[in-house]
């Protein structure tokens, strides 16, 4: 299978478009428009698991890899996403290596892991799926409490951890700072720089939610996986600009 995100991440940066609405057209433009991967958000997106079939096939008709966040660290959300075409997991609040195992381990069939074997969905949207899914499948957990920065050399060393991702809003608010994601701080950038060191240790990617100012930053800090588009964000914009203009 074609991951673009792999691809992208070992030959410099893979740069990643972010979708929470329910409209599937939004997630074929930005799959077509040239992203490397495409997340589908099932915990804080107003998609659930009933719209995610069909941004996956949207996403896959584009060039990007398809990947969904999950509401939370539950063997059968990941197994659901898998099956639907997913070809990498976003796993919310990983705190410990031993839930990060627990991740891979719905990610992986037997005897790699404990993922159930049905995967109807992947098996139409990419050939050769099942000889090659324990490879392909991108088990990608997140870091985003002090708990977990403490724990990142425990997490990154797990076997068969891709990608680590950092939710920087969730992160500074366990370090007691307002939730962005261009915090200042130097404890932030601290804990960026200790999540990079332990993810280049491991030969894991590291990623992180961010923006288009702040891509180029995050690239230099080391960061290889960097969300910088948001369906919501143009509307939001756009919006705000007519108003303002309207009202002179």
């Amino acid at each position: 299978m074609n991951h673009q995100l792999k691809l992208a991440a070992a030959d410099g940066v893979a740069l990643g478009a972010w979708m929470f609405l329910r409209e599937p057209v939004l997630a074929e433009a930005a799959s077509k428009g040239g992203y490397d991967y495409v997340c589908i958000d099932l915990q804080h997106g107003l998609c659930g698991f009933e719209h995610m079939d069909a941004h996956l096939a949207a996403v896959c008709l584009g060039g990007a890899a398809p990947i969904v966040r999950v509401p939370w660290n539950e063997s059968w959300m990941i197994g659901r996403a898998l099956d639907a075409g997913a070809l990498g997991v976003i796993v919310p609040m990983v705190n410990s290596a031993a839930e990060a195992a627990r991740a891979v381990a719905a990610c992986r069939y037997a005897p790699a892991g404990e993922r159930s074997f049905g995967p109807i969905g992947a098996m139409a949207r990419h050939q050769g799926y099942v000889r090659s899914a324990n490879a392909d499948v991108m088990c990608i957990v997140m870091i985003e409490t002090v708990q977990a920065v403490e724990q990142v050399e425990e997490i990154v060393a797990v076997p068969g951890v891709d990608a680590v991702y950092v939710g920087p809003s969730d992160l500074s608010l366990t370090m007691g700072l307002p939730p962005a994601s261009d915090q200042q701080d130097p404890a932030f950038h601290a804990a960026l720089a200790r999540i990079v060191a332990a993810c280049d240790r491991h030969g894991v990617i590291p990623g992180i939610h961010a923006t288009a100012a702040l891509a180029t930053a995050r690239r230099e800090a080391g960061f290889r996986m960097i969300t910088v588009g948001y369906d919501h964000a143009p509307v939001m914009a756009a919006l705000a600009a007519d108003l303002q203009t309207a009202r002179g």
